[in-house]
């Protein structure tokens, strides 16, 4: 108890709790890939993300984090409680101290703009060229298209 004592008074004079007094709806979000910017420092509820530990939700306060986004769907939960998701198929996210978020896409878009037909015929043409890969680096760059391929179709689902 000593210890969480102590632990407060630390947390309390270092000026840490006084960053972390955004409300529960007050989380800036930036949000881009290098063809559009989708929130510019935007307040939001909550960002959830796919990463290669696993999909993970971020609100406001959140601890300080790096991560690599893996293809997948980025939800973001607007302050009036409304939900737009997006596929990824990399980049990088970052929640700093001061609960502000970043989210790199190397590839983004709306959901509702994908064509799930579309999707599964990148899947089927992906998994040809693996198949058919006979170098290492042919190997590899037709296993990522696969991967990300198979993430959208789950995506579109």
């Amino acid at each position: 108890m000593a210890l969480v004592r102590s632990a407060l008074r630390l947390t309390r004079s270092s000026g840490v709790l006084a960053q972390c007094s955004r409300s529960m709806a007050d989380m800036p979000l930036t949000f881009a890939a290098p063809s559009q910017v989708f929130y510019n420092q935007q307040d939001v509820r909550q960002v959830d993300v796919p990463s290669f530990s696993g999909n993970f939700g971020i609100l406001p306060n959140h601890v300080p984090v790096l991560a690599v986004l893996q293809p997948g769907v980025v939800s973001v939960v607007e302050a009036d409680g409304s939900t737009n998701k997006y596929f990824v198929s990399s980049g990088s996210v970052t929640v700093n101290k001061d609960s502000t978020v970043q989210v790199l896409a190397e590839e983004a878009v709306p959901l509702s703009d994908l064509d799930a037909a579309a999707c599964r015929q990148a899947l089927t043409q992906a998994q040809a060229d693996l198949a058919s890969a006979t170098g290492d680096q042919e190997r590899v760059e037709a296993q990522i298209a696969v991967e990300v391929s198979e993430a959208l179709v789950k995506a579109c689902e």
